[in-house]
């Protein structure tokens, strides 16, 4: 008999008041109020490691939520994802607490030089000793656009054809300013590093020029491993070309297994194998030491929500301002320049239920576009292994309703469940994050794109 395929965990969560459960950070028992201080980080860190998740993933975006009403009031007044800080600053401190922890972060490339970001990347893998990975976005806000000096963020398409660039010179960077026997660090000879082994990308796009070297000797992955979440058909061909780890958010498990297809689609286009990629399916699990408390716990969560932050957050998302709308109208899809698959996954693209304003903001309200799986411990790792096999996916992206007691019923509760069905490992593999998560070399293969540029 074969093995049974083993689930991963990941950790989805912001360096902010409230991600993706608009206004529990009001439930007395909910920590996100300390966010802003390293020890809240250093315990979520241990937590996760002791439950052998996979790594935290780190969401940012740089703008604010001021669709909905045309203004940025309702995200002030309900904290959706405002106050919030850089996610990338935390990571040193969760490195230095843990062992084998992933840190996954996300960094909009469409409003930063990637010769600066290039180093910043770098250091994080030296100091995380080859434990960082980057999540690839160009941005949705136009809030962000704007207090950058633009009138508004670029069209969908144009910014992954500017990201395709950005990949390019970060990867020239990374992988071919400095060979590997660059550095000698001879005291006898007083030669630290070898000039002849480092060069200059020489570098001359449409969108960026950078003549010279990378600024950091390479680190122990060279490149980050690298993480998407783009569903579009424009951000499945990039995920394509670029993602190791993709992350996707579906209501429904048909949808989601919809989307994995055509991503191995776009892998193979791109010359790579299913192997080459691993994908998380976004989900938030609700569970106690029975039914009847994960029910009563799930009933109290959502004494908390707010339609109003729902509806903040889902404008924001799509780029449509739903304060424009009555509740009870169905939700269109509508073409514009925003997120684009998170209208869409509430209306053509599920032909089976009709979404409501209401309904659509009420679905988001707890761990945002994935399914809320509740009930028992069994009844969990029963719903987890079905959406698993039904689905083709890799592992689950976990959001939290209440932190950090979210992701402790997870540890505690559910992950040695999985254990005793087989379902889940029992120890780490060894080495960087790219070596834990596909049990090959700190490099990316030699299929993917970084390694067939040449200087």
């Amino acid at each position: 008999m074969s093995a049974k395929r083993q689930i991963r965990f990941n950790a989805f969560t912001m360096n902010t008041v409230g991600h993706q459960a608009p206004g529990l950070w009001a439930h007395p028992r909910d920590q996100m109020h300390r966010y802003r201080q390293l020890s809240y980080w250093t315990e979520l860190a241990r937590l996760l490691e002791r439950g052998l998740f996979d790594g935290i993933f780190l969401a940012d975006v740089l703008g604010i939520y001021d669709v909905y009403g045309a203004s940025h009031d309702a995200a002030l007044h309900h904290a959706v994802q405002v106050p919030s800080n850089d996610p990338l600053l935390i990571i040193p401190a969760m490195a230095a607490v843990t062992e084998h922890l992933g840190f996954g972060t996300t960094f909009s490339l469409t409003y930063e030089h990637p010769y600066p970001f290039a180093r910043r990347m770098s250091t994080l893998d030296h100091l995380t000793e080859g434990r960082v990975g980057w999540n690839i976005v160009t941005g949705y806000l136009d809030s962000a656009a704007k207090n950058l000096g633009m009138a508004k963020q670029m069209a969908h398409d144009d910014r992954y054809d500017m990201a395709d660039e950005y990949l390019d010179v970060v990867y020239k960077l990374w992988e071919l300013s400095w060979e590997d026997a660059a550095i000698e660090r001879n005291k006898a000879t007083r030669r630290f590093t070898n000039p002849l082994r480092v060069h200059g990308i020489g570098h001359e796009g449409v969108h960026f020029s950078v003549p010279g070297i990378h600024l950091c000797e390479p680190s122990p992955q060279r490149t980050p491993v690298l993480y998407q979440a783009g569903a579009s058909s424009r951000g499945r061909l990039f995920s394509g070309r670029h993602a190791e780890c993709v992350f996707m958010c579906m209501p429904t498990a048909q949808l989601l297994k919809r989307s994995v297809d055509d991503f191995h689609a776009a892998l193979a286009e791109c010359g790579r194998e299913k192997s080459d990629a691993l994908v998380y399916g976004q989900a938030l699990i609700i569970t106690g030491e029975s039914r009847a408390k994960a029910e009563e716990k799930l009933a109290e969560y959502r004494h908390y929500l707010d339609l109003d932050a729902s509806l903040a957050l889902l404008s924001g998302w799509t780029g449509v301002d739903f304060a424009k709308f009555d509740l009870d109208a169905t939700v269109e899809y509508i073409e514009n320049d925003a997120g684009r698959t998170a209208l869409a996954s509430f209306s053509k693209a599920d032909p089976s239920r009709t979404w409501t304003v209401r309904a659509a903001a009420e679905f988001i309200a707890l761990g945002g576009r994935g399914p809320v799986l509740s009930g028992s411990v069994a009844d969990v790792c029963d719903q987890l292994v079905s959406w698993f096999e039904a689905t083709g996916i890799d592992g689950f992206n976990l959001a939290f309703a209440v932190a950090n007691e979210t992701f402790e019923d997870v540890v505690n509760l559910v992950v040695p469940e999985l254990q005793r069905q087989g379902r889940y490992r029992s120890a780490y593999q060894p080495g960087t994050l790219r070596e834990k998560l596909f049990g090959r070399g700190p490099r990316l293969p030699a299929n993917h794109r970084a390694r067939q540029l040449v200087l």
